[in-house]
């Protein structure tokens, strides 16, 4: 929808009115529509003035520059759900006028820069000819490419603002695109969910230009903006520039192989700078950076908020056993806690920290394939009973963030390890490391520890340090239930990581046979004493001397380049289901797991003992220790207290009853052990607290 009854002069062609939804209820939305009855002529001409006013240029490399007018626009939208950072819109003026290529950089135009890069073409499919839109650049790259072009034609390139985008592609229009309402499903290039894309030609200039001449603003491939990514601000802005510093670099206007609202004129989207993918790509400006100072850089989270910094001082371990009462560590923010809270709250991670907090995260989505997908933290402060509310923790915007770590060393540092894709789902995922020292107060900025997204990159709750002082992250090797999971090593404390096994065949889990990957997905993985490594995992289940299945068992004599499966003892599990798996500080192994599947009707439950020796049937969560390096599993505990209670277990649990013969009958766990030798636990929702006394202490019933 256009505008000219508000026509100053020629420049004031782009001044735009609020969105219909801003002025609802309001008198003046009559005048309004009044107004466009009478303009429409009016606009014509005035159109024609503004196509005049953008003449065209071809600079040495064949790309065509259009100039634009300064003028006046109205950026953002209303900003409902996931899409609130398009919110509060503003207007934006403009002041001086900029030229921006008609085009994004193509092949043949960016390989004059950076010749090697020939050798990315056809990667995914993609991108193969001369006029396709560049992918697999970074910003820096896309940077490099500008100061290059500056040197070359004697003048200033650089990449939009976002702010000079938007007014760019909306080309005076305030329509969620600036040919509609809707894009015309003629003008789309795959515009649909797929986990990897499918080939598409990226040639540019393949339909007709926008009004001011600009081709392929909505869609084709993302564009990199100069602003690093931050929330708007209120009030009217000049020539903004964004914030001053930040994690993430702005993109814009949305690709091929991804769904028609990601695409939007008013869209927002981010990424980190040293990423490339087969998504992104950028077109450049010519003109001077305006001059305006940046905003600030954004304040932190709740969760990085009146940190303690002294060390804590733990107690002695308790010599009695103890269970503490069940509590929730996922709540729903409060009234004016802006917080993004989804109705999936799932796949946690736990750390303790050296000042004696808790540190909880978790990724709260609508769709777990979801680009809405953030990941969420809550704190424990010590001496307190109840956890904070939730706050963001982490955020690539407008990408999926499924799997997540958190781990504290010997030396009192925070990993924070997470899953990023390139845009929805969960398999093409690049592996991202930050670090604290100061218990979670400040983390370094995201590193790429994977740069590629692929598989086995799906991070699982449960690092750990080997007796060598190694790292070790466990990961799903790809999307399926049945693909089995991955180990990832550094052995420099953080700054370098590997994957031992370099092979792409997937291995028969089957009793006795090698493989190079962990039977199961969401494993548990431990080193034993003699240094090799023990793993648990879901599904890939091995039929036992019993002839049911079970959960299978995974053993590397050789750092995670092969491993040998057999059945262990224990149920399998499956669908909602995560297990725990690590050395106590006392010595033994825990495993925390499932006694079925709620959906399992047939066998269902587990055998256990009572403090008189007597045999019950128990459901849900158990405990079960070994002392000998898990050959054996001699004790084994219901999770309960045997207190009936009924709870809330969020993600895919539910309400749940909890009592003498009935614990938690699903969820994705992860725990820690605090020094003073304290298991802390947390399933989709609820926090439990227990030592191993109390493991060993077995129920009267």
């Amino acid at each position: 929808m256009k505008l000219s009854f508000f026509l100053r002069s020629p420049q004031k062609y782009t001044t735009q009115f609020p969105a219909i939804h801003y002025l609802k209820g309001n008198f003046f939305m009559i005048i309004w529509f009044i107004s466009l009855c009478f303009t429409m002529p009016v606009y014509t001409m005035a159109q024609q003035e503004m196509n005049a006013m953008t003449p065209k240029t071809k600079n040495s490399i064949g790309l065509e520059m259009v100039r634009l007018p300064a003028g006046r626009f109205y950026m953002g939208s209303a900003g409902i759900g996931e899409n609130a950072d398009e919110a509060p819109a503003h207007i934006v003026d403009i002041t001086k006028p900029f030229s921006i290529a008609s085009t994004e950089i193509t092949n043949k135009q960016y390989e004059l820069f950076d010749p090697s890069h020939k050798a990315l073409r056809g990667k995914k499919g993609l991108s193969k000819g001369d006029d396709e839109a560049v992918i697999f650049v970074s910003y820096d790259e896309a940077s490099a490419f500008c100061r290059w072009l500056s040197e070359k034609e004697g003048k200033a390139y650089r990449l939009p603002t976002e702010a000079e985008w938007e007014y760019a592609c909306r080309a005076g229009t305030l329509s969620a695109y600036s040919m509609a309402a809707k894009l015309p499903k003629e003008l789309g290039k795959v515009q649909e969910f797929n986990r990897d894309p499918k080939p598409v030609s990226l040639q540019v200039a393949e339909f007709a230009p926008n009004d001011w001449g600009l081709y392929d603003m909505h869609g084709n491939v993302e564009e990199w903006c100069y602003d690093w990514y931050g929330p708007y601000e209120k009030g009217e802005q000049r020539d903004p520039v964004g914030r001053i510093s930040g994690s993430f670099r702005v993109t814009r206007g949305g690709s091929h192989n991804t769904l028609v609202q990601y695409l939007r004129s008013a869209n927002r989207s981010a990424m980190i700078p040293a990423d490339k993918n087969w998504m992104v790509g950028f077109r450049v400006v010519e003109g001077p950076l305006p001059a305006t100072t940046p905003l600030p850089a954004v304040g932190k989270p709740a969760n990085m908020q009146n940190v303690r910094q002294a060390a804590y001082h733990w107690s002695a371990p308790a010599k009695q056993a103890f269970f503490s009462e069940p509590v929730y560590y996922v709540k729903p923010p409060s009234c004016g806690n802006n917080t993004p809270f989804y109705s999936h709250n799932h796949c946690p991670a736990i750390t303790w920290c050296p000042n004696g907090d808790l540190l909880a995260i978790w990724f709260s989505t609508n769709d777990e394939s979801g680009r809405e997908m953030t990941i969420l933290a809550s704190r424990l402060r010590a001496g307190s009973t109840s956890w904070d509310e939730p706050s963001e923790f982490f955020n690539v915007p407008d990408r999926n963030m499924t799997g997540s770590s958190l781990f504290c060393d010997k030396e009192g540092t925070l990993y924070h390890m997470n899953g990023v894709e390139v845009a929805g789902g969960w398999k093409n995922l690049a592996m991202v490391l930050r670090t604290s020292t100061d218990n979670g107060a400040s983390w370094s900025e995201p590193r790429l520890i994977d740069p590629e997204h692929q598989v086995r990159n799906q991070v699982i709750a449960g690092m750990f340090q080997t007796k060598e002082g190694w790292l070790i992250q466990p990961s799903d090797a790809g999307p399926g239930h049945s693909d089995g999971s991955a180990i990832h090593i550094s052995k420099d404390k953080g700054k370098t990581w590997y994957n031992p096994y370099t092979g792409n065949a997937k291995p028969e889990f089957k009793e006795g046979y090698h493989g190079g990957l962990i039977a199961g997905i969401h494993t548990g993985v431990v080193q034993l004493k003699n240094g090799d490594l023990f793993a648990f995992g879901r599904n890939n289940d091995i039929p036992g001397k019993d002839g049911e299945l079970h959960m299978p068992i995974s053993i590397s004599k050789d750092m995670g380049k092969s491993w040998t499966y057999s059945a262990s003892e224990f149920p399998r599990i499956y669908g909602g289901q995560r297990l725990v798996l690590r050395r106590l500080n006392e010595g033994p192994l825990l495993l925390i797991s499932f006694t079925h599947h709620p959906r399992e009707k047939e066998k269902p439950g587990m055998l256990f003992k009572s403090s008189s020796g007597k045999e019950y049937t128990g459901y849900g969560m158990f405990a079960a220790i070994s002392y000998d390096e898990g050959k054996t599993w001699p004790v084994k505990k219901l999770l309960t207290d045997g207190k009936e209670r009924f709870l809330d277990g969020g993600g895919w649990t539910g309400i749940f009853k909890m009592d003498k013969t009935h614990a938690e009958p699903m969820g994705y766990l992860a725990a820690t052990q605090t020094p003073d030798n304290n298991i802390h636990l947390i399933s989709s929702k609820v926090y439990y607290c227990f030592n191993l006394q109390w493991i060993l202490q077995q129920p009267d019933l």
